[in-house]
């Protein structure tokens, strides 16, 4: 019996009882490896010293302070620290408590900059097919998770969506990865041009799709010609980088790789490591210097907004992933990651792709190798190989839907960047023996 309502009614859950490192162990004595850090948070693993250190000294000194009174100390080291750290051109942080969070505040943002430079007219966002953005409305408005938004369609603003870079289902045989990403690229123009380009607010993605279609990664050159795209027609770029960022593909922000900068990014998961809630969206001096001759204020808030505890915590994870090299690590493990994963199921009958980057894996599962023919549906792939893996002491991160909401199956691996080779040995084994186990 519990009082407490779970994410879902029919099952029964372990009981966390603590973590080290990049394990977790419940209430039985099971001990977890954790290689997909919660979805993609643990960045440092559990109870890092040097983080526990620092939230109870801010404990000590000071719990809360409501932001329409004050600002804290530690809330302008990590604000100066982000922006030191940031692409150029991002001149502010704004603080929330995760990631859903962040995107709602980055579609007011852009919203409220329009309004503020007159052109009140645009109200329009385009976004990806199968890209996830958060669960409260307007996250879910422009997310592509077919299967979150369907009972909610009703109270979800409207969204045009385009298609995500999906080589391995998309790209055509005849194409190079080149002609494929500007055959995106010019699907997001026609887009514009259907639209009117003078109604759009701005075009949101995942700089790497996260959960529900599983690590996607874009042609080289596509987030260039976006740019460029958004630029032609005084539409904004929003990156969303809440999974794939803060480290988690090998550069701090996993736009550094694709050579662009978004007039706003949001952030979160890593950026305080699963310590303590928070999020926050880097916002371009563009848009603080429209606000500041307009209105003089963004017309937002939350009552956890720049919570000191959090804001230690976060400043403590930003502080020893530089002092302890751990992007560095991150891209050494990475390509450890990807040659493991590609020696145990590179001619694996029922895996179709292994993509991603750094530390942020998947593998897409197919009934047939050759044809690209999923598992029906109805067998849930995903679920039975999560559970597989948990009775091999492995939490991954298995979804459903990775092709259009109902058909295909992935699991994602988002390991800490704490990670050896040696962890790296023994998550891809017990994620094979788990895969053998329910798919042969």
């Amino acid at each position: 019996m519990t009082s407490v309502l779970h994410r879902s009614l029919k099952a029964t859950y372990p009981r966390a009882a603590s973590g080290h490192g990049i394990h977790i162990r419940d209430t039985q004595g099971r001990d977890y490896i954790d290689a997909s850090g919660g979805a993609a948070v643990s960045c440092l693993g559990h109870m890092h010293p040097d983080v526990l250190s620092a939230m109870r000294k801010q404990l000590e000194q000071l719990e809360y302070a409501h932001t329409g009174f004050f600002t804290t100390e530690v809330a302008e080291q990590l604000g100066d620290d982000l922006v030191a750290h940031a692409p150029e051109g991002m001149s502010h942080v704004y603080f929330v408590s995760g990631g859903s969070e962040a995107i709602e505040a980055a579609l007011k943002m852009a919203r409220q900059y329009f309004v503020e430079i007159g052109q009140p007219q645009r109200a329009r966002f385009i976004a990806r097919k199968q890209s996830y953005h958060g669960n409260t409305l307007g996250a879910l408005a422009v997310g592509g998770n077919e299967w979150r938004r369907a009972q909610f369609e009703p109270l979800l603003v409207k969204t045009h969506h385009v298609s995500p870079p999906y080589a391995y289902r998309d790209r055509r045989a005849d194409e190079s990865d080149a002609e494929y990403g500007e055959r995106l690229a010019q699907e997001l123009e026609a887009m514009i041009a259907e639209l009117g380009p003078e109604t759009i607010i701005g075009f949101i993605a995942e700089t790497v799709g996260g959960a529900t279609a599983g690590a996607l990664t874009a042609p080289e050159g596509y987030y260039r010609r976006v740019r460029e795209i958004c630029d032609r027609h005084g539409i904004l770029l929003i990156l969303d980088e809440v999974m794939c960022g803060m480290g988690r593909t090998g550069t701090l922000h996993a736009c550094e790789q694709e050579g662009v900068t978004p007039d706003l990014m949001t952030i979160a998961k890593g950026m305080g490591g699963g310590y303590a809630p928070i999020g926050g969206v880097l916002v371009h001096e563009k848009i603080i210097d429209a606000f500041a001759s307009g209105s003089g204020l963004f017309q937002h808030g939350h009552t956890y907004l720049g919570h000191p505890v959090a804001c230690a915590a976060s400043l403590a994870v930003q502080q020893v992933i530089r002092r302890d090299n751990l992007l560095e690590n991150v891209r050494k493990q990475g390509t450890y990651l990807t040659q493991r994963l590609e020696a145990r199921f590179g001619n694996h009958p029922h895996v179709g792709d292994i993509r991603g980057r750094g530390l942020f894996q998947a593998i897409e599962l197919v009934a047939d190798r050759s044809s690209k023919e999923t598992f029906d549906p109805a067998r849930k792939v995903h679920a039975q190989i999560k559970q597989e893996a948990m009775a091999r002491g492995l939490i991954c991160y298995p979804m459903g839907g990775t092709i259009d909401g109902i058909h295909g199956d992935h699991v994602l691996l988002a390991p800490p960047f704490i990670v050896t080779e040696a962890d790296i040995d023994a998550i891809v084994e017990r994620l094979g023996d788990a895969v053998d186990a329910v798919v042969g």
